[in-house]
């Protein structure tokens, strides 16, 4: 839930605006970003679309799980 507060409160232009808010953030080529969350148990993988300031949740699961997932779209995110 932290993490959902803070993505909603966030107003990213750049991959370096997340980074800086989020400082254990992974940036990923093509707008995707990886966040650590749970103390590190979980991951959630996201496409971010800076224009409309929108994060797509691709993926959401254990790290084991991330490395096999197929890069389906869960859900969408909008922020700001």
């Amino acid at each position: 839930m932290a993490w959902y507060r803070r993505v909603r409160a966030a107003d990213w232009v750049t991959p370096a605006d997340v980074k800086r808010a989020i400082r254990g953030a992974s940036i990923l080529k093509d707008g995707r970003a990886v966040f650590n969350i749970a103390g590190n148990k979980y991951r959630i993988v996201v496409w971010i679309h800076y224009p409309h300031r929108v994060v797509y949740v691709r993926f959401i699961g254990t790290h084991r799980k991330a490395r096999r997932a197929p890069q389906k779209g869960l859900a969408i995110l909008p922020y700001r």
